[in-house]
Parts: C-alpha cells; structure tokens; sequence
C-alpha cells in the first residue's frame, strides 16, 4: 500500500484550532476507507521550529523549496497573523505551483488572503472570514465570494477560521479518506455532537473489524 502525504504548513502564530480536526483525522484510521493510507507532514520556511498562536513549538519536517506537487497528496495552510504581509508569500507560490500541478490547497482564515493576493480565487466560488477581509488583498475574484463556511472549487478549499470542522469535511473529502455516509456521520458527530452518528460510526467500525 502507498503512503499519500498530505503536507501542513507550520509558522510562526500559525492558529492553531483552524487545522486541528483535518490533520488529526487524517493520520487517525479509525472509520477510514483504506487505514494507514495518509499521513501528515509539516512544511516551513526553514527547519527551524516555529511557536504557533497557542505557544506550541513545531520543528517542521520540510523545507519549502524542496517540496513539489509530486510529493504531495494536499498543501493545508493554516491562518497566522504574518498572512497580510509579504512574510508568508512563498507558501501563496507554492500553492499556484500545486493548483497549476492539479494538487488540491485547502486554506483557512488569513491564508486565504494569501492566496487571493496570489490571483488563485479570481476565478473560483470561495470564502473567507468576510468578504470585507479579501477586498484589501486586491483581488479581482469578490463576485465569486460565497457566505459559507467552508467553500470547495477546482481543487481549491477555502473555509472561515470559525469553522474548523467544516474546513475539515472538505479536506477529508477531497482525499477521499472516508466513504461518504461516514464522513457526514463524523461531521455530525464533531460539529453538532449527534449521538445517532456516533452509532452509526460505531456500528461501521464495528463491521470492518469483523469482516
């Protein structure tokens, strides 16, 4: 079986709760279609550690510059303070690099900005925190803005940093990494506390163990 890896950019004030509940699921097999299939590795400038907002110290895995979109199953980038400035735009370059490569980008809160500075939603249906936050980047895309938590367009994932369980959905299911009445029931269960999807994960876990 080959191990796809989906690749997490980690910097400084990188917010922490925006990413949490994608990349968890990913690296958790639990409910999974083909467990152990995906795995998570993080991405910086440098290899030197980052603090993200909640003060935890990551040591990225991967450089930037060395990374392609052949290695690659996804590029997560998470929102930071740094996004509306020019600290973060390489990450924004590497996100065309892998649109252009047909490589799915999944961005959430401030790094959504970048990838509107970036030219990468002047074509396609995405969101933001609020369309007010875009308009400053200087984007031609505002028409294609949408009022919804987390938007999904030709292989670009854009989500509000107050939905991280919706962000997630449309990352677990661009990968493919649950069958499609379970990711529903895992995002019932962890967006809205649903007892019955709990059942229902339960009873397909179940099931597989036995099969």
């Amino acid at each position: 079986m080959t191990t796809k890896t989906v690749h997490a950019a980690v910097y400084d004030t990188l917010a922490d709760w925006e990413i949490g509940a994608a990349t968890a699921h990913i690296n958790n097999p639990e409910w999974q279609v083909a467990p152990g299939t995906f795995e998570v590795r993080t991405v910086g400038l440098t290899k030197d550690p980052i603090t993200t907002k909640g003060g935890l110290r990551v040591a990225p895995d991967v450089v930037l510059a060395d990374l392609t979109p052949a290695d690659s199953a996804m590029l997560i980038l998470p929102g930071a303070d740094t996004w509306v400035g020019p600290e973060l735009e390489p990450f924004a370059h590497k996100a065309r690099e892998f649109v252009e490569a047909g490589v799915p980008v999944a961005a959430i809160c401030g790094s959504t900005f970048g990838l509107a500075k970036e030219g990468l939603l002047d074509s396609r249906k995405h969101t933001s925190n609020v369309a007010e936050f875009l308009v400053y980047s200087g984007y031609s895309g505002a028409e294609h803005y949408v009022q919804q938590p987390a938007v999904t367009d030709d292989n670009v994932i854009t989500a509000s940093s107050t939905a991280p369980f919706e962000f997630a959905r449309e990352v677990l299911g661009a990968l493919g990494v649950y069958e499609p009445h379970i990711l529903d029931a895992w995002y019932r269960l962890f967006a809205h506390s649903d007892p019955a999807a709990y059942v229902e994960l339960d009873t397909y876990e179940q099931a597989k163990s036995h099969a």
